[in-house]
């Protein structure tokens, strides 16, 4: 008995410290995204943007400086949804990915405006995208946020109604034996 205490205590403990570094790391990326979105700063205000694994030419925009303002304008609160998305835990949260849907469209529209293909219904888009992703979403949610945020093993309750369940199966053995008796 003293043992399984211990067992139980070193994996709570386990638990919170896990819990406590991925709040963490969550915190450290919303506190820097102020200076994630001023990072177009460093970019050339010129079309061409050029590194040793690829050129960039922005023919839209006629300004690598200006993209990249652009995109980081999008890409900021994207990602501050995906976070909000991913650690809500009311009810309602799914309806995040409506915006999130919205900046993503908004994400590739900013790109796609210098290889010229642009959509300009993407709006009609987010319905037929909603209901074919949100089921996924779900599930992923469930699996990986109900174990590691909730702190519930679906597996480990299953192996426990499955306990039950031969627990129940030997009682009822037990019971036709002493009637037959």
């Amino acid at each position: 008995m003293d043992m399984h205490k211990k067992i139980d205590t070193n994996n709570t403990t386990k638990r919170k410290s896990k819990s406590i570094l991925i709040g963490s790391i969550v915190a450290v990326l919303i506190g820097i995204t102020p200076y994630l979105f001023y990072i177009y700063n460093y970019f050339p205000d010129q079309p061409i943007f050029e590194t040793w694994f690829f050129t960039y030419e922005s023919k839209f925009n006629l300004s690598i400086y200006v993209t990249m303002w652009l995109l980081m304008g999008k890409l900021i609160p994207f990602i501050l949804l995906i976070l909000w998305f991913f650690t809500c835990k009311h009810w309602w949260y799914h309806i995040i990915l409506i915006p999130i849907a919205m900046y993503a469209f908004q994400i590739f529209s900013a790109l796609a405006q210098d290889t010229n293909i642009i959509d300009e219904a993407e709006i009609y888009w987010l319905l037929p995208i909603m209901m074919f992703v949100t089921p996924f979403v779900y599930f992923i949610r469930v699996k990986l946020f109900d174990k590691h945020v909730l702190g519930i093993d679906l597996e480990a309750m299953d192996a426990e109604l499955k306990s039950y369940k031969e627990k129940e199966r030997l009682q009822k053995e037990k019971e036709a034996e002493a009637k037959k008796l």
